[in-house]
This record gives C-alpha cells, sequence and structure tokens, in this order.
C-alpha cells in the first residue's frame, strides 16, 4: 500500500503538469465561501472530494520529493506492523482530519489560499510509527541528530504548531500537518482499545 501510495502521487503530479489551472481548481483544498452564491462561476469553490484529493497535488519536484521520501520511510514500517489495509485507513484519516482543520483555521483567520500536498498523510504515519516505535531511533536530515522517535514526532508537532501560531508562513499548511497527526491519533488510539488488534497490546 505504501508503494501504491506513492505511485497515485506520482502519476497525480505529472497528470497536474499538463494543466496546473485546472488540477488546482477542481482538486485543491479551498476554503468554503460562506457567499457562494457571490462567487464568479471561474472562481475556485469547495468541494468535497477536495478533502481527500488535495493531498495528491503537490507545488513541485521538491515538494513531492520530501512527501514520498516521508511516506516510504515511516509508511513501509508501520504496514509491515499493522498491515496494508490499516495503513490506508490511516493515511486516508489523517489526509481528511487534516483537512478539515486546515478549512477551521481558514475560516477563522482572514488568510484564504487553496491547500495541496500529501503532508498531512505523511504526518500521520510519522506520528503513527512513533507510537509503534516509540523508541526506534531516526535521524534528523538537517542536522544529521539521532534520537527516538517519540520525541522526534512531539519535536516535530510543536515546531509546527509554533509555525502555525506564528502566521509567518501563511503558504504552508502547517496546521493541516497537525490535523493529520490528531486524525492518525485518534485511529490509533481506537485500534488499541480494540481486542481485535494486538499488536498494540
Amino acid at each position: 500500500m505504501t508503494f501504491t501510495l506513492i505511485a497515485i502521487n506520482i502519476v497525480a503530479f505529472f497528470l497536474e503538469q499538463h494543466d496546473p489551472n485546472l488540477f488546482i481548481g477542481l482538486f485543491a483544498l479551498w476554503p468554503p465561501s460562506p457567499a457562494v452564491a457571490a462567487v464568479a462561476a471561474d472562481e475556485p469553490i469547495f468541494h468535497v472530494w477536495q478533502l481527500l484529493s488535495y493531498s495528491a497535488l503537490h507545488a513541485n519536484p521538491t515538494h513531492l520529493l520530501f512527501n514520498m521520501f516521508g511516506l516510504y520511510v515511516f509508511g513501509r514500517e508501520v504496514e509491515h506492523t499493522i498491515g496494508y489495509v490499516r495503513v490506508a485507513a490511516l493515511y486516508v484519516a489523517s489526509v481528511v482530519s487534516g483537512a478539515l482543520v486546515q478549512i477551521a483555521v481558514s475560516l477563522a483567520s482572514t488568510h484564504s489560499y487553496p491547500t495541496i500536498g500529501a503532508s498531512a498523510g505523511v504526518f500521520g504515519l510519522l506520528v503513527s510509527y512513533a507510537m509503534l516505535f516509540p523508541h526506534r531511533r531516526v535521524v534528523l536530515l538537517f542536522p544529521p541528530i539521532p534520537m527516538p522517535a517519540w520525541v522526534f514526532a512531539t519535536g516535530y508537532a510543536l515546531f509546527e504548531l509554533f509555525l502555525g501560531a506564528s502566521g509567518e508562513e501563511v503558504d504552508v499548511a502547517h496546521f493541516a500537518h497537525i490535523g493529520g497527526m490528531l486524525g492518525a491519533i485518534a485511529l490509533m488510539v481506537y485500534w488499541s482499545r480494540s481486542r481485535r488488534h494486538s499488536w498494540l497490546d
């Protein structure tokens, strides 16, 4: 499933290059407008499928590369432990919860811009990895500092919260990242409380 998700993102990225404006307008996550009737016919608006489709679009090859690297590193380990069906469920839950949190923040602020990228799903897999392997060492790329997975995930979450609250990077969906982590945590906790999922006992 991890490689399937990577393939979907890569294919979607190349399709996006044929007509970026069309794909962004239809499939990026646009905040719902309180006055839809007043929106011009050619102006992008929110559609329910954008809660999922936004994750398959990326701004550039670097954006895609970093997300696919994270998806590969954390996704394959989580999938090996809990199976491909649950990894798919985790990814979708993270993407959708990230979208919902991002929409809520957008509606509460003065900024309104489209959200794209698989980061919410990747952050969901990151926190799932940390919950499954809390003491396994993870090494930062820049700088290369090894640390326990739970420290890495917690530090990243706090960093994203700080950046989102500061409002300095309005073009980065920091709250979608946090929402993705929250969605994954909720699903992992739900599974851990079910006796059918002995892999978390």
